[in-house]
């Protein structure tokens, strides 16, 4: 089900209004507005995925010694469990 879009008016530098119109016709995106969709929708991508890797490495600090211990432990074993050629 595709959701309905919204029709907004935004003011932006000449600079990256040129950058939009490049990116429509580099054949990325079918319009202008789909090109911003798609600049967008990757900006948003990139900031969701720094979000999440800084929960990750705020869990992996806040690990107490013997959680790290535990887990490297667990990872030598799990080595051993793959075949060898």
């Amino acid at each position: 089900m595709r959701t309905r879009k919204e029709r907004r008016t935004f003011t932006l530098d000449p600079e990256l209004v040129t950058y939009v119109e490049e990116v429509s016709k580099e054949g990325r995106a079918g319009s202008v507005s789909s090109a911003l969709e798609q600049i967008l929708r990757e900006s948003k991508r990139q900031r969701e995925g720094r979000q999440l890797e800084k929960q990750i490495a705020g869990y992996y600090s806040s690990m107490s010694e013997a959680d790290v211990e535990h887990d490297r432990e667990w990872g030598e074993f799990a080595e051993t469990q793959f075949p060898t050629e």
